[in-house]
């Protein structure tokens, strides 16, 4: 096994290449929907294995013992704790609505005939859930309006000169500055997706740095491969956004794909017993569509269950790092 403090450059250079690698599957997701539960997942996965990433490499680094790079990460770490806080939130706002149309489902499966008086108590359920999703969305709104901007400020930020402070601690700075830019580009997609986007112009991918015609540009500078895999990321995220919102009639709000087929799926029930009012006869699409309706609210609970436990395990792992690091340097 190679010393603590060997091969520094080689260390530093496979961590932005770990960057870049890890961007560029995020960039080729074969999901084909950049706002599902399934992509989600994979960005918390991936700022997972970056910050894991970033403190094997602080052990192969020489670095100095109370040194200011443990504040910098520290301050980092804190970051990141917060707005993974902020999306375990907005996460947890959304148990009550899916809880509320699941059992209107649940209920409706006691029923064998829709009558108007019948169909009149379940739209009226369901108009009080629907405008539970309002209330949601304005809470989440003030959730993001404190953090976005601080966010992509620091995606969209210009780079520093290689020769003044990138290289110090080792590389340790340039590589805490890619991470810091990094994460705030993949804590932007959480945030949009499950807690409230306005627009896409957070994900400004031009400011970046990154110009296409920069690609295979050897004299970019510092972070070339990985500073061109964010700007195509943000590009890639934008253009679902933009897609994304088309779809909604350019309403803001929650885009994750599956929250917005739950919602579909409600209005669709809510039309069909609006039918059987009008008409005083049971529609036989009524039973179809509460199906759908379970179906869809039965994949958004797992799916959020899903990043809630990734979330907690992000939260261990901080936990756990700030202790490594902190013991490193009492060992030393």
């Amino acid at each position: 096994m190679a010393s603590p403090c060997t091969n520094n450059n080689s260390s530093v250079s496979g961590f932005y290449n770990f960057l870049t690698q890890g961007l560029n599957d995020l960039h080729y997701n074969n999901n084909n929907n950049f706002m599902s539960i399934q992509f989600m997942s994979k960005v918390l996965s991936c700022l997972q294995s970056f910050h894991s990433q970033l403190i094997i490499l602080v052990q192969r680094l020489c670095l100095p013992v109370g040194g200011k790079w443990l504040d910098e990460y520290m301050d980092e770490s804190s970051r990141l704790w917060d707005v993974c806080h902020a999306l375990k939130s907005a996460i947890s706002g959304m148990e009550n609505y899916y809880s509320s149309a699941s059992n209107i489902a649940s209920s409706m499966d006691n029923y064998h005939h829709f009558t108007p008086e019948l169909s009149h108590q379940v739209i009226r359920a369901i108009s009080v859930c629907q405008r539970e999703i309002l209330g949601l969305e304005e809470e989440n709104k003030s959730l993001m309006e404190a953090r976005i901007q601080p966010l992509s400020e620091c995606v969209n930020q210009n780079i520093p000169p290689m020769e003044s402070k990138l290289n110090e601690f080792n590389g340790f700075r340039g590589v805490l500055y890619a991470m810091r830019s990094v994460s705030s580009l993949l804590l932007m997609i959480l945030l949009c997706g499950v807690a409230y986007c306005w627009s896409s112009s957070c994900f400004a991918f031009h400011q970046t740095g990154y110009n296409h015609h920069d690609e295979g540009n050897s004299n970019m500078g510092f972070g070339s491969n990985f500073m061109a895999s964010m700007g195509r990321l943000q590009h890639k995220v934008a253009e679902e956004i933009e897609h994304e919102m088309i779809k909604t009639n350019g309403q803001a709000g929650i885009l994750l794909h599956e929250f917005q087929e739950a919602k579909v799926a409600m209005e669709e029930v809510k039309v069909e017993l609006e039918r059987v009012m009008v008409y005083e006869e049971e529609v036989v699409m009524v039973e179809e569509k509460v199906e759908k309706l379970k179906d869809c609210f039965g994949l958004l609970r797992c799916g959020l269950e899903t990043i809630t436990g990734q979330l907690d395990d992000f939260f261990d792992d901080i936990v756990q790092s700030r202790k490594k690091l902190l013991d490193i340097c009492t060992h030393n």
